[in-house]
């Protein structure tokens, strides 16, 4: 149990530094909640592959420092319909 559940944070790790995506979109391809997501990469893999943690780190604060840009679009389309 213990070695596929560091697989699967190692995974989706690999899944959002390919695509760029954020943690509900990792969320929702891996069929598991955002929490399970976030303390898969932020706690499990920095024990497991720190220098994939580093990479997909990155790509968690790129999207933290946007996430203000993409709700306000996202409100922007629910009012133009």
């Amino acid at each position: 149990m213990r070695g596929d559940i560091e697989q699967r944070a190692c995974d989706i790790a690999a899944y959002i530094i390919d695509n760029k995506v954020t943690v509900r979109a990792a969320a929702k391809r891996f069929g598991i909640s955002k929490s399970t997501v976030h303390k898969d990469l932020t706690e499990r893999l920095a024990r497991v592959n720190p220098a994939l943690y580093d990479q997909v780190r990155e790509v968690l604060d790129l999207n933290k420092a946007e996430r203000h840009i993409r709700g306000g679009m996202a409100t922007k389309k629910k009012y133009e319909k």
